[in-house]
C-alpha cells in the first residue's frame, strides 16, 4: 500500500523532529563540554596539516581554517531540519535561529566555562553552516519538486499518438 502525501509529510517531521533532537543534544555536549572537544586532537591535526603544507597544500589552510569549516559543517543541520521542519517559504529564519543559537552557546561559555574561548568568528561559521544547510534544503526539496512532476509524453509534430 502507498503512503498518501499527508502520511509522506508526516513521517518526514517526526523523523525531522528525532533528528533534531539527536543533533541538539550532540551539540549541546560538544558545546559546552568543559574543555575544548579538539584538545585531544589537535596535536594529531597539527601534524596533518604540516605534513600537507610540506606536499604542496598552501599555509593559508591551517588550524583556523579546518576550525572555521568544522564549524560551518556542524551547523549546517540548523539550516536542514529547520527548512524540513518551518517550511522553505520561512528558510530565512533558520538564518536567524542559526545566528541566536550560535550566539546562546558563545555567551554560555563566555560565562560558564573558563576553558573554552568564545568568538565571533565561530558566530559566522555557525550562522554560515545554517545558511547553507537552509539552501541546500532548498535546493533538494526543488530537485524533489521536478522530479515528482508527472511526466507528460512529448509527441513528435505530424506523428499521430496511439
Amino acid at each position: 500500500m502507498n503512503a498518501t502525501p499527508g502520511q509522506r509529510n508526516a513521517a518526514v517531521t517526526r523523523t525531522a523532529i528525532l533528528l533534531g533532537i539527536a543533533y541538539g543534544v550532540a551539540l549541546a555536549l560538544i558545546a559546552f563540554w568543559p574543555t575544548p572537544v579538539d584538545q585531544g586532537g589537535r596535536a594529531s591535526l597539527l601534524s596533518i596539516l604540516d605534513w600537507l603544507h610540506n606536499h604542496g597544500v598552501p599555509e593559508w589552510l591551517g588550524y583556523r581554517w579546518v576550525e572555521f569549516a568544522a564549524n560551518i559543517v556542524l551547523f549546517m543541520p540548523v539550516g536542514l531540519l529547520g527548512v524540513v521542519l518551518i517550511g522553505a517559504r520561512r528558510w530565512w529564519l533558520t538564518f536567524l535561529s542559526g545566528f541566536l543559537l550560535s550566539c546562546l552557546i558563545e555567551t554560555g561559555q563566555l560565562l560558564f566555562l573558563p576553558s573554552r574561548f568564545p568568538s565571533r568568528a565561530d558566530i559566522l561559521a555557525n550562522t554560515t553552516g545554517a545558511v547553507f544547510g537552509a539552501l541546500l534544503a532548498l535546493l533538494a526539496l526543488a530537485v524533489l519538486r521536478v522530479l515528482s512532476r508527472p511526466r507528460v509524453p512529448v509527441v513528435a509534430p505530424g506523428t499521430i499518438e496511439s
